[in-house]
């Protein structure tokens, strides 16, 4: 388990670990993959375990996050610039708390257009930044627990537990529409996937060092 820091894909968590473990060449994969603006929590596997990937990526994961009312980006994160802003001088800390029931429970979403969904062998996001029109498809998803931890508009910090699939770009994008609004997320953390915690994960380099110093242990 790592602690994925930010920007930083998850991809380049696999190679890192990967490229230290050379000469020796081993099969290393992630299950569930996490934007590179976001942190915490990445499963890795090695070797043989590469095999239970879609087992690890079926848990329920738990996130922490920011987002901010008032604006909406493209990509529905900071990695685009703000396309609209919206009024929140009238929106009450009574309506943000009331409108989590509306994504408690089995819901559909759709993907944000800068995803990693694969269509046609490429994948969302490299359209997207060509500006190409890219068609996005409903999913059903399950989110158990929603909740706002703290409110300091624009900023409204919350946790959610949630299935395999949901992409927490999209829920907060939704959550500034069902306000008659706009949101974007500013922040997001991954701190549970099934049982693991993201307080027994390691840091990407002190987990390369380890591995590095087994190797050289082992070459003795």
């Amino acid at each position: 388990m790592v602690n994925k820091p930010y920007n930083w894909t998850s991809f380049d968590v696999v190679g890192k670990i990967r490229n230290s473990f050379k000469p020796l060449k081993l099969k290393v994969g992630h299950a569930g993959t996490l934007d590179p603006l976001a942190t915490g929590l990445l499963i890795i596997c090695t070797g043989k375990m590469t095999k239970q990937i879609d087992n690890f990526q079926a848990q329920e994961k738990e996130y922490t996050g920011t987002m901010i009312l008032g604006a909406t980006t493209p990509s529905y994160d900071l990695e685009t610039d703000n396309d609209q802003t919206f009024n929140i001088s009238d929106i009450t800390d009574e309506q943000i708390k009331n409108t989590c029931a509306q994504f408690t429970g089995d819901i559909q979403q759709y993907p944000p257009a800068h995803s990693a969904i694969k269509i046609d062998g490429e994948r969302l996001y490299e359209k997207a930044r060509r500006g190409e029109d890219v068609e996005l498809r409903l999913r059903s998803i399950t989110i158990t627990e929603f909740e706002i931890t703290g409110i300091a508009l624009p900023e409204i910090n919350f946790r959610v537990v949630c299935s395999k699939g949901t992409y927490i770009r999209s829920l907060v994008n939704d959550f500034g529409k069902a306000l008659n609004n706009g949101a974007y997320l500013s922040k997001l953390r991954r701190t549970r996937s099934g049982e693991y915690k993201i307080e027994d994960a390691h840091e990407i380099m002190e987990l390369v060092n380890t591995i590095r110093g087994l190797k050289e242990i082992a070459t003795v």
